[in-house]
């Protein structure tokens, strides 16, 4: 490790121990291998002179006088100099590197190789499996779903390991998919060759920005259906899970904008929950359950399954790197280089080859193609789900739900089986308001006459301005508006 930093776990181990009289001399070939700047060097120097513990340099002749405490800061001052200038020399360097999109150094993003030259360029093999993660993201799937795409097709990440989530989630915000290249203050758009659209990867940051949010649905007391699919028409975040208690005990759970919540100049009413989930859930039943999207949706299927493979050369690809790596330690092995290391290289690397051929003999066996008539089944089995259970509603949500954006007189669903989406008027009792969390209103008929209209008030709120307009239909139940009143 670089003595740039005394950030170094076995050199703070020595200086730790050096106090329990182990030793009496630290060996140095050179003085700036013990520390390159000079406050380090007084610093542990001195720890270690406290400890009864002498640095020696065995390449450099300092003596014991005078004129060796100044030979030596000279030499430590001159390892500073030389350790700043060649910082200043290598950024100089990679920034001219930068100025022509080269690259420089570091790990290569899946889905790019560099050529002779020092440019990106995508990487045919890699690329496609970069894409359909951005894809399988902004469609709704889970992390964890494409660590499994990734490693199941043999993706390795940059270093060469298998696919995580935080080695997902990183690929899902480099920006360097969309071709924007980057280093230090340098920013070059169409720098380097895009795997994916500058759409494709905004809605995969949107999603990003939602997930924040989704944790709280599991600790939440109600499961929230929606939570990450609603968003607000007007300002474009997403609607979240709340709740609330009446004075009563009674419990109300809502979907509110996060921008209404973090009171950020939205004015968006809370939905109310069971009311909207039930309307999306009926609305997606009717849509896509229908004979003609249901043979639109297997039309999909039949076409996808026709796709070229892209996993069986990339895994052959794989099988001759393993291959060849074994060969680099057979030849050290013949050359009588055996210790436990090569060992273990040894075993690792026939276990990796094994796993690989297993994985191109699953792929060149023919695989199993679904018919038509085994998708339409599989379809009419969703159709036929029974609503009541939580998991199966969700099911439906996550499969066939893109978007769904809320305005104040409709809802637009966005499906992921169709172009065109599908708009819901919506009424007022649909949205929520603080009056469940305000008690027992005062009522009160201003018509003598026996009319129809009751008004509530509520004394607590006196000042916001408004009452509450209950209209009794013929079927016995209330229509809830709000009226403002400029008066108040």
């Amino acid at each position: 490790m670089s003595a740039k930093t005394d950030n170094r776990p076995e050199f703070q181990r020595m200086i730790k121990e050096s106090a329990k009289e182990l030793f009496d001399v630290v060996i140095v070939w050179k003085l700036d291998r013990f520390a390159r700047n000079r406050y380090d060097s007084a610093h542990y120097k001195a720890t270690l002179r406290r400890n009864g513990v002498k640095v020696v340099s065995a390449t450099e002749v300092i003596s014991e006088g005078a004129e060796g405490i100044i030979l030596e800061s000279v030499l430590e001052g001159y390892a500073e100099y030389y350790s700043a200038e060649l910082s200043e020399k290598v950024i100089r360097g990679m920034t001219e590197n930068a100025l022509k999109c080269q690259y420089n150094g570091g790990y290569i993003p899946v889905g790019y190789k560099v050529d002779e030259n020092k440019h990106y360029q995508i990487d045919e093999l890699t690329a496609p499996f970069v894409k359909e993660a951005f894809l399988m993201y902004v469609n709704g799937r889970h992390i964890k779903k494409i660590v499994e795409y990734f490693n199941e097709n043999g993706i390795r990440s940059s270093r060469n390991k298998p696919m995580t989530k935080t080695t997902v989630s990183t690929i899902l915000q480099n920006r360097k998919y969309i071709g924007e290249y980057q280093y230090r203050d340098i920013v070059v758009p169409d720098g380097i060759p895009a795997i994916i659209s500058k759409e494709l990867f905004a809605l995969a940051q949107d999603r990003l920005v939602k997930n924040k949010y989704a944790p709280s649905t599991y600790k939440a007391d109600d499961k929230y259906l929606l939570t990450t699919k609603l968003m607000c028409g007007d300002c474009g975040k997403y609607l979240v899970g709340e709740s609330g208690t009446s004075r009563t005990g009674k419990k109300y759970y809502y979907y509110k904008c996060s921008t209404a919540k973090k009171k950020e100049g939205c004015h968006r009413k809370p939905l109310k929950k069971e009311i909207i989930e039930d309307i999306v859930i009926s609305q997606t039943m009717r849509s896509v359950f229908q004979s003609h999207s249901l043979d639109a949706i297997v039309d999909h299927i039949m076409m996808w399954q026709q796709k070229e493979n892209t996993t069986l050369p990339l895994l052959q690809r794989e099988l001759a790197e393993v291959e060849k790596s074994l060969g680099n330690v057979m030849n050290a092995i013949e050359q009588g280089i055996i210790t436990s290391t090569t060992k273990n290289r040894m075993k690792e690397l026939e276990d990796l080859k094994t796993d690989i051929e297993v994985k191109i003999a699953r792929e060149e066996i023919q695989a199993q193609v679904l018919t038509k008539e085994q998708a339409t089944f599989w379809l009419q089995r969703m159709a036929d789900f029974d609503l009541a259970n939580h998991d199966n509603k969700q099911r439906i949500v996550d499969t066939f739900i893109n978007s769904i954006y809320v305005y104040d007189d409709r809802l637009v669903i966005n499906f992921n089986c169709r172009e065109d989406s599908e708009t819901i008027p919506l009424e007022l009792s649909v949205f929520g308001s603080d009056f469940n969390l305000l008690g027992e209103p005062h009522w009160t008929n201003p018509n003598p006459s026996g009319g129809s209209d009751l008004f509530a008030f509520y004394p607590d709120v006196l000042c916001s301005d408004w009452l509450y307009t209950i209209n009794r239909n013929n079927s016995g139940s209330c229509i809830l508006n709000p009226v403002q009143l400029p008066f108040l």
